[in-house]
């Protein structure tokens, strides 16, 4: 099995394999590329999106600087914003539903790392999709953390840490990030 075969399986795999590798430098060009790109080019942007995601619905829009690890594993549903500096690093598949808005300084982070010292020093890494459902706004300052899964019509106030899932319509805040209302 190849390092990507694990990874995208879900078990334990080498970030520094030298195909991940050399797909995280194509990713990691094409995201500078966007940022670069002159902020009303409206149709070079949607082309490089177009190069960089797996897939996306109509009206994407991503500010600048944007950056992600793959991009072949980020699904972005219609009417998708998400302010400057949002980070998805997607070692595995990231999912945005439909009307999703996401403030600035948000990361989605699917990597994650063995709690054995022994087994994290030898480079091995695991990551663990993140499913964002539809309706949903993310609040500036948001770190969505590997596995999790956030449902239908959801407000997650900025600031919070999700590291378990968030059901279907409420308003979850803080860290680690809670239900506190029903919408």
């Amino acid at each position: 099995m190849t390092e990507k075969e694990k990874q995208q399986a879900g078990e334990l795999y080498n970030g520094n394999d030298a195909e991940l590798f050399s797909e995280r430098n194509n990713a990691k060009k094409l995201c500078m590329e966007y940022n670069a790109t002159v902020y009303n080019d409206f149709k070079k942007k949607s082309r490089l999106l177009d190069r960089l995601l797996a897939l996306r619905g109509e009206n994407t829009w991503i500010e600048p600087d944007f950056f992600c690890d793959y991009g072949y594993n980020i699904i972005i549903g219609d009417n998708f914003y998400a302010n400057h500096n949002c980070v998805i690093l997607d070692c595995a598949e990231v999912v945005f539903g439909d009307n999703v808005y996401i403030g600035p300084n948000c990361g989605f982070y699917t990597a994650g790392h063995p709690l054995d010292y022994e087994t994290r020093n030898q480079g091995l890494e695991f990551a663990k999709p993140i499913k964002i459902g539809s309706n949903v706004w993310i609040g500036g300052n948001v770190c969505v953390m590997p596995g999790v899964t956030i449902g239908d019509n959801v407000v997650i106030g900025g600031g919070s840490v999700v590291t378990k899932d968030i059901p279907s319509g409420v308003v979850a805040v803080g860290n680690p990030c809670k239900e506190i209302k029903k919408i």
